[in-house]
């Protein structure tokens, strides 16, 4: 369902009676999860964003969001949880094991059919058709997909287990998994003895009846992939090496696997901070607010692949973090107004900074996403153009032109230049003069001057030509063909707005005009402000998408469009309205 991009539609923070309502709605789809447990999942205080989306086949989906994951999603009025949500309870739903070279054939839309299937000592779960299932490969319990089983355990035994087995909803490595922090499955041992124990105790593990004729040879039956499901042998290689194979489908068996996600966010944030201060923050920036540092800088230093998130971590809060930073005496924050810090100073000869290794750079920090792949963002190369009416191709035809042609400002110079000595309008006497002849006269003159103007100097000969012509602008993106478009090109706009609830809120348009997603720079804007953020069609233009987030977030808008997207100043409107040092959102 998620194998392909998929639309936003709406992005708006929970309620607290929609909270509520999805918290019965959890536990009566879970009922496994204790009533602690649906509280951490939903929790009553953190902040939970409904997204509602179309899926690229056109279901309407709603995913709730939470921490920057999507933890579940509702289709049809029927719950589903995703593979973070399955990662914290892996028990949630009944699971079956396939091997990991199927993974890839299930991020990429298809399903899973029973020949795919990894038989246990203890024998397959109990299930009955229509019944939701979590799917996880050998090896590892962490589950990397779910799915609707298309037929009971029963009937799955008494095929022989040939056919369908599961229409798989969404996986590991899916775009919905995308929008989340993209983290890897973490490494959960299986409760049972599993195939990857095959070498040790041989003859303990049944394998499929579909495998036995050749065990070199791992295949997959089924329908045509047009369909959604596999045709084709998923690869050869012997059931040994695929059960030691875990590292496919990001399942990494390195040294962070010991470590806690909670251990591994405390490293991410203390390099962040340290990367942050030796590359990116200067003495000239000090007084810095916390918050500025956070959004703008540490942010920026986050590794390709990985997403900082404070609450995961165990300080929680970022001013208990730069708390425990100016205790080893590396910064100093103070409250320079009431209930807003700042760092006023940093010792960039500490031990820790001045040892702190600078990791490869990334080309860039931010992707954007086009079809299955991911591409670096480039700001755009944008050239004002000016079309020829008709009014004025009595001027331009000599040259080759006719009405609604395209000319840059040095084209439209070179032409009436070459127009005025190849008709020999230059005055003889003052060469700064140029004389009218009756085109000149009925493309740039008014009526009232038309018995009065006889000359006019270069300069106001030219600066009327491209007044009498219509504004137009081309965008070229870069390996993509130019865009010309007639009308003036339109700033990226940000606005402040007072809310009924006398909340102020940052409003950013046209932000399509440059190759930007309004939905991924939300979800930026969301982790960095760590504020809400809605997308709404914008008032007044079509087709065309604003986002809005609580407070006053110019500043992290101005860092991101013009130091990380290098979009030119002069094509943003608005950053002035950035709070002034100090002063309290």
């Amino acid at each position: 369902m998620f194998a392909k991009v998929f639309r936003v539609k709406s992005n708006t923070a929970i309620k607290g009676s929609d909270r509520r309502k999805l918290r019965a709605d959890v536990a009566a789809a879970f009922p496994t999860l204790g009533t602690d447990q649906v509280s951490e999942l939903v929790p009553g205080k953190e902040e939970l964003n409904i997204v509602k989306l179309y899926a690229h086949r056109g279901e309407a989906v709603t995913v709730y969001v939470s921490g920057g994951n999507p933890i579940l999603f509702e289709l049809e009025k029927n719950l589903y949880p995703t593979v973070y949500t399955l990662w914290s309870y892996p028990d949630l739903l009944p699971t079956f094991t396939t091997w990991p070279l199927v993974l890839e054939k299930l991020a990429g839309g298809a399903d899973l059919m029973l020949p795919g299937l990894v038989v246990p000592p203890a024998g397959l779960p109990q299930v009955q058709k229509g019944d939701l299932c979590a799917i996880a490969l050998v090896g590892n319990r962490a589950p990397v997909a779910i799915g609707v089983a298309a037929m009971s355990t029963a009937e799955m035994l008494t095929s022989g287990l040939k056919g369908r087995g599961f229409s798989v909803l969404h996986t590991y490595q899916d775009h919905l998994w995308r929008s989340g922090d993209k983290s890897s499955p973490p490494s959960i041992a299986p409760l049972a003895l599993d195939p990857a124990d095959l070498n040790e105790e041989k003859g303990s593990v049944q394998v499929n009846p579909a495998l036995q004729g050749d065990m070199g040879r791992l295949t997959l039956e089924g329908e045509e992939e047009e369909n959604g499901e596999l045709h084709q042998a998923s690869g050869e290689k012997s059931l040994a090496e695929a059960s030691e194979d875990t590292s496919i489908g990001g399942l990494n068996q390195d040294s962070t696997d010991s470590k806690t996600l909670q251990e591994q966010m405390d490293e991410l944030l203390q390099r962040c901070f340290l990367h942050a201060l030796k590359c990116r923050v200067k003495k000239a920036d000090l007084p810095l607010l916390t918050s500025t540092f956070l959004g703008s800088h540490m942010f920026s230093c986050c590794p390709e692949g990985r997403q900082l998130d404070i609450k995961k971590s165990s300080y929680k809060k970022l001013s208990k973090f730069l708390q425990q930073m100016q205790q080893e005496q590396i910064i100093q924050v103070k409250e320079l107004s009431k209930g807003v810090e700042s760092i006023v100073a940093v010792d960039w000869k500490h031990p820790r900074i001045t040892s702190f290794v600078m990791p490869e750079p990334s080309p860039t920090s931010q992707t954007i996403q086009e079809g299955s792949r991911e591409q670096p963002y480039h700001p755009p190369d944008i050239k004002s153009l000016y079309c020829v009416p008709a009014s004025m191709t009595l001027l331009f035809q000599e040259s080759g032109h006719k009405k609604g042609s395209m000319l840059e400002g040095s084209e439209v110079r070179t032409i009436v230049i070459d127009y005025a000595k190849k008709n020999d309008l230059v005055d003889a006497d003052n060469k700064n003069l140029v004389k009218l002849d009756p085109i000149l006269c009925d493309c740039l003159l008014e009526k009232s001057e038309q018995h009065t103007v006889m000359k006019l100097p270069w300069d106001s000969l030219l600066t009327r030509c491209l007044e009498k012509l219509q504004p137009a602008y081309q965008v070229t993106f870069p390996g993509q063909e130019p865009i010309v478009k007639k009308g003036k090109i339109y700033p990226i706009d940000i606005t402040l707005a007072q809310r009924a609830s006398n909340k102020k809120v940052t409003v950013v348009r046209n932000l399509e005009t440059y190759g930007l997603d309004p939905c991924s720079v939300a979800a930026i804007l969301q982790q960095r402000c760590q504020a809400s953020t809605t997308i709404t069609p914008a008032p007044g233009a079509k087709d065309s998408l604003q986002v809005q987030i609580q407070g006053n977030q110019v500043h992290h808008l101005s860092w991101l469009l013009l130091e990380e997207y290098q979009i030119p100043r002069k094509y943003i409107q608005g950053l002035e309205k950035a709070p002034k040092p100090g002063k309290k959102k």
